[in-house]
């Protein structure tokens, strides 16, 4: 039996083991236990569209996820450069589609068919063709109203590496629409910080409040958060317009009094005019944008277009994003 000394020091070298349990575990131990457990996962079917050069991510026509998606195309970050080894074009594969608050990607990547060799090269070709030969989206050319009350269109930004979001000033909860804007603040500021960093992006606040947010309202806004013009613009317009630019983003939104029930959606489109990422949550994004956006910056055009942009500049593709409630 344990004397009342020997059960002290037991206690003693607990306490001991326990602390330096403590020391040794991770700081971020607590907020990656709580990451997982809000981990969605899901199996997934679909045929290689694209893959990107550095095979980090890949453009994939995946069919439905019942509950969560519906069949469409759209790009997917790979957890590693392997996941893609060996895959091309017209490939197709199973997947896992992995959701975290802040982020997703795909693994356990398998080819399970393909189409032939000279099928896969005449659908490409017939792809190039319809590219080429498809109109600008009229979104691009349609002037829309910055906070500088100027008129702005979407194809302006030809060369530029895009982020958009779509918000509401009035928002009251600090973890939804002021969330947004501080991304891209911060990300803002990590860019201008970068020593001989590009020049070359445009990020792009839509607020989807289009009797409020007048421009006026939307540049004291923009204050607020040390926004600069030259590369932060907040825009507004017709109601009509603002809704198809954002249901061609797949965001939803629904007012209810002064406020808004919607998703969230940040958009990072490269200088050439396409979708390189789509973010589908809120959180702490600024990171991700910043690495998104340098990518997108150092992007080469494929072609040569109309003046505006147009052509390039089209992304009708929708991507889901699960919704969230009151922001």
């Amino acid at each position: 039996m344990w004397s009342e000394g020997g059960l002290f020091i037991k206690w003693v070298l607990c306490c001991c083991l326990m602390l330096a349990c403590a020391k040794a575990a991770p700081e971020s131990s607590s907020l990656s236990n709580e990451s997982e457990a809000n981990l969605r996962c899901f199996t997934m079917r679909g045929v290689v569209m694209e893959i990107a050069p550095d095979r980090r991510s890949v453009v994939i026509q995946h069919e439905a996820v019942a509950g969560y998606m519906p069949a469409m195309t759209m790009p997917f970050k790979a957890q590693d450069q392997s996941q893609l080894a060996g895959l091309e074009g017209g490939d197709r594969i199973s997947f896992r589609l992995q959701v975290a608050d802040t982020e997703s990607w795909i693994d356990q990547v398998i080819r399970i068919g393909g189409m032939p060799r000279a099928a896969r090269d005449l659908s490409s070709a017939a792809a190039a063709q319809e590219q080429s030969s498809r109109p600008g989206h009229p979104l691009l050319t349609f002037k829309f109203t910055n906070d500088l009350g100027q008129a702005v269109a979407l194809g302006n930004f030809r060369g530029q590496a895009l982020a958009i979001t779509f918000f509401f000033t009035r928002c009251p909860l600090p973890d939804y629409c002021p969330r947004l804007s501080r991304n891209f603040q911060e990300a803002a500021k990590k860019l201008g910080a970068i020593p001989g960093g590009p020049t070359n992006w445009h990020l792009l606040s839509v607020s989807f409040d289009t009797e409020f947010d007048t421009p006026p309202v939307l540049q004291a806004y923009g204050k607020l958060y040390q926004y600069d013009p030259t590369h932060w613009s907040f825009l507004t317009g017709p109601a009509e317009q603002i809704g198809q630019l954002a249901r061609l983003s797949d965001v939803t939104f629904e007012r209810e009094g002064a406020t808004f029930n919607h998703n969230f959606r940040t958009l990072i489109i490269d200088t050439s005019g396409h979708l390189q990422m789509v973010f589908p949550t809120g959180g702490d994004l600024s990171e991700a944008i910043v690495e998104e956006i340098l990518k997108a910056a150092a992007a080469v055009s494929k072609s040569v277009s109309d003046p505006t942009g147009a052509q390039e500049h089209e992304t009708d593709q929708k991507i889901p994003a699960p919704s969230f409630h009151g922001g």
